[in-house]
């Protein structure tokens, strides 16, 4: 018989962090809540914040994720011309 590696969900990473680490959830979820909210006014379905773009569902945050930068010309350049 095989070890079973055990998954831990999205739920109790969370519930961990909120009650062994003091991470205030409700805090967290309305500062995210504050920083869209004139997106959420707009109608928009995205808005780059913080370094991160939240995504929205109606008036709903629906996930938040980074900001792929994307390259420029010089920068493939310079890749392709290094030794």
């Amino acid at each position: 018989m095989t070890a079973r590696e055990p998954i831990v969900t999205d739920h109790a990473v969370v519930r961990y962090l909120e009650r062994v680490h003091g991470l205030d959830v409700a805090a967290v979820r309305e500062h995210i809540a504050g920083r869209a909210a004139t997106a959420v006014e707009l109608g928009a379905i995205a808005v780059q914040i913080e370094g991160v773009r939240m995504h929205l569902a109606d008036v709903t945050v629906v996930t938040v994720t980074p900001i792929r930068r994307r390259k420029r010309k010089a920068d493939r350049r310079d890749l392709r011309e290094a030794p």
